[in-house]
């Protein structure tokens, strides 16, 4: 990277540090991302899964620890990527900090919201897979479906489920979700 663009990357990593912590913002390859105010749905569906991830970790005493957004990820040291994700497990506490977590967790949910598909599906994805999240859940209320990324075998694996089915986690064995029966039936 040429000075002059240290400088500038630089500059906008200090603005981004610099935000408020009322501000849901992203920071991805020196560009500040400004994330709306998520809806209802969106908020219910991160509350209860949350929930149902830390009850699970809790009542099989693991070591793992879950947190809601906002929380601050640092996927890579060497890298100024600052993500915000709605839901990130991390099992290796030596990543975590004050400030968040630094290094890539375990597992990662994001809630899609219409104004945010490609970032979440695309560019979040790509993110995840190269710093070394092992499971990447990407869960649409709209649509009513859980798209699954298992990174941790030979290659990306994908498997789609609908909200009547049972989603199995891949980092914890003896963990699934039945969003229908989670959320109720709308």
């Amino acid at each position: 990277m040429s000075a002059l663009a240290q400088k500038e990357f630089d500059s906008v990593l200090e603005e981004y540090l610099a935000l408020p912590e009322t501000v849901k913002a992203e920071l991805i390859d020196g560009e500040i991302y400004m994330m709306a105010s998520p809806s209802r749905r969106h908020q219910e569906v991160l509350g209860t899964l949350f929930s149902a991830i830390f009850n699970h970790i809790k009542s099989n005493k693991g070591s793992c620890k879950v947190y809601p957004a906002p929380f601050s990820v640092k996927l890579e040291k060497d890298k100024d990527n600052y993500l915000e994700p709605d839901i990130s497990v991390i099992c290796d506490e030596s990543k975590l900090t004050d400030a968040g977590c630094e290094g890539a967790p375990d597992w990662i949910v994001e809630i899609a919201s219409p104004s945010d598909l490609r970032h979440d599906y695309i560019r979040k994805l790509n993110l995840y897979e190269e710093a070394g999240v092992r499971e990447y859940w990407i869960v649409n209320p709209m649509e009513e479906t859980v798209v699954v990324y298992l990174m941790e075998q030979e290659g990306l694996q994908l498997k789609h489920y609908t909200f009547t089915e049972t989603v199995p986690s891949g980092i914890f064995e003896d963990f699934q979700v039945n969003f229908g029966e989670l959320l109720g039936a709308e």
